[in-house]
């Protein structure tokens, strides 16, 4: 999933001085999932800035609401309605939600309450680990299921490098190495030979280094099925 985390208040207060009409909309997928922008949240944060302390006046006026996804543009535009006289949008959705919701809604403003972090996945209740970079050529058939662009820090294709400390990263000890992981795990499964090879350095293309990606699939509104 996307995680993210709720900006600092007096950035988000900073962001929407000088509007009097705010319309709070969270997303009901990944951000709720992660417990940082779904309704309740959304909820949270508006008794938060209708608080008299981040404000020279009055508070402005507040509205809330939540819609199943951002990053779909039928959906906000068929089912997210904006109530009359808005100033602003506050998103608390991801990155790709905001920019979706900005699209939908232009001219109106909308803004990020959100900092999206990175792709991850829940394995114990309240905490959200790193997972995936999302680089578009991925390696988990060979590294035994173990993101080492996401979870080693040097995002090293040949590994451990000198700099692992036992079981652990050098950047901190309670980091563990990627590829200690990688390794002991191809161990287990009788592949340590799928990571003899060297492999060369990456092409980074299709992370995005040819500009923003695009998926089309067949079938849907006459696009062929393809991915740039």
């Amino acid at each position: 999933m996307i995680v993210g985390n709720l900006k600092p208040v007096q950035e988000i207060v900073a962001s929407i001085r000088g509007y009097r009409r705010i319309h709070i909309v969270g997303c009901g997928s990944c951000v709720t999932v992660c417990l940082s922008g779904g309704d309740r949240e959304a909820h949270m944060l508006a008794e938060e800035l209708g608080r008299r302390v981040h404000h020279d006046g009055d508070p402005p006026a507040i509205s809330i609401d939540t819609i199943l996804r951002q990053c779909e543009q039928d959906l906000i535009t068929t089912c997210q309605p904006i109530p009359p006289e808005t100033d602003v949008i506050l998103s608390l959705a991801c990155g790709a939600g905001v920019q979706t919701m900005a699209e939908a809604l232009s001219p109106l403003p909308v803004l990020p309450a959100l900092n999206t972090t990175f792709l991850g996945a829940s394995f114990e209740p309240g905490v959200w680990r790193e997972m995936c970079a999302g680089c578009g050529d991925c390696l988990l058939g060979y590294t035994g299921g173990i993101c080492p662009i996401a979870r080693c820090a040097k995002s090293l294709l040949n590994g451990p490098c000198g700099g692992t400390n036992g079981r652990n990263c050098e950047v901190s000890p309670d980091i563990p190495c990627a590829w200690v992981q990688i390794i002991e795990r191809l161990t287990r499964l009788n592949k340590l030979d799928l990571i003899m090879d060297i492999r060369l350095p990456k092409d980074w293309r299709p992370a995005g280094g040819e500009g923003p990606r695009i998926r089309q699939r067949t079938g849907i509104a006459g696009s062929i099925d393809t991915q740039r």
